[in-house]
């Protein structure tokens, strides 16, 4: 394994991590509520960074949740480039692929995906009731208020692509500001995104990159508490000199560290064509149940300021719990890492 980025993957982190965190301000994120920050979508599809996820593999997707998920900047990246971007660029037809790409790129269309929160059963609230019409409800859809398309998987797991302007949407309030909805499909018309292994191959991607936004999550959260208890003093001297705050910000660097590695490793293999189904499975099971542990000990070792709602690391903390609720029970994902490797076994 060589995670070592190349050339291009190295530029396209550098932009992102500069315009995320020029624009990606408290103050700015305090102002967006829970809809996307229209101006720093816009800086990133000028500066080409959407669309560069087409040319830059999965690790270099990964490369740039992170720098978001340092900032938690409130833009629909993951799910536009892995349910829009990335999923019609692998399983669309040419003619989906002309008709639907320029828009993705350059921010005028914004993708979201109505996958579950584990790989167990597709989207078991959602069939076909007639050709190219689907009928169900999906309780919570990420950035679903800002999309304009949506990926649907359906009982059966077959994808399909349905825009959120024949479907009903009402708004759904989640932990972490998302902007998400509820979708229902009534006869709501839809196309066919792909064949056979699409479905798993898009879930093992999303799995992928939001395990990365995590690890850019537990990093910010880690930084602010590192930061606060170098400055803030008590008794005389820096909290970081207490060995309680010492021993927990260790293993939150060790944990955080975990889900990048993972992330990487997962990432990696994808990009090189091979089998990475336990690897993903890994990657998003270190980042549920890890990530979790990470932001609130950045939350606690702020003490009271921790417990302020407005503070900044209060949103680490949001993200991270419901990156762990997105990607699945830890435990559920385990089962199914389990359920895999057993089948791996030689009779």
């Amino acid at each position: 394994m060589d995670f070592t980025p190349t050339e291009e993957q190295s530029a396209a982190r550098e932009l992102a991590a500069r315009i995320f965190g020029d624009l990606s301000t408290h103050e700015r994120l305090a102002a967006a509520g829970t809809g996307t920050d229209a101006e720093l979508w816009k800086a990133l599809c000028v500066a080409g960074l959407v669309g560069a996820a087409e040319d830059i593999g999965v690790l270099g997707l990964v490369l740039l949740l992170e720098e978001q998920g340092r900032t938690t900047a409130q833009v629909p990246f993951a799910a536009t480039c892995v349910y829009g971007l990335l999923a019609v660029a692998e399983h669309g037809t040419d003619e989906q692929r002309a008709r639907l790409l320029p828009a993705l790129r350059d921010g005028t269309a914004v993708a979201t995906g109505a996958f579950p929160a584990h790989g167990g059963g597709g989207g078991a609230g959602v069939r076909a009731t007639a050709p190219g019409q689907l009928s169900g409800a999906l309780p919570f859809v990420p950035w679903l208020r800002d999309a304009t398309h949506v990926l649907v998987p359906d009982a059966g797991r077959a994808l399909w692509l349905v825009r959120t302007a024949d479907a009903e949407v009402s708004e759904v309030e989640t932990t972490a500001p998302w902007a998400a909805g509820r979708l229902i499909l009534s006869g709501t018309p839809g196309e066919r995104l792909g064949g056979p292994g699409a479905y798993e191959s898009v879930l093992a991607l999303g799995r992928t990159a939001f395990a990365g936004l995590q690890a850019g999550v537990c990093a910010g959260s880690l930084a602010r508490a590192v930061q606060y208890t170098s400055t803030r003093e008590q008794f005389g001297r820096p909290l970081s000199t207490n060995q309680g705050v010492l021993l927990r910000a260790a293993d939150a660097y060790m944990d955080t560290e975990a889900i990048r590695v993972t992330a990487y490793e997962a990432a990696w293999r994808q990009d090189e064509g091979l089998d990475a189904a336990a690897e993903v499975l890994t990657a998003a099971w270190w980042a549920s149940e890890a990530g979790k542990r990470v932001v609130h000990a950045g939350q606690h070792v702020h003490g009271g300021t921790g417990a302020d709602l407005d503070h900044p690391v209060h949103r680490h903390f949001l993200w991270g719990r419901q990156l762990d609720a997105y990607l699945g029970c830890a435990a559920e994902l385990l089962a199914e890492l389990g359920q895999l490797l057993a089948k791996e076994e030689p009779v």
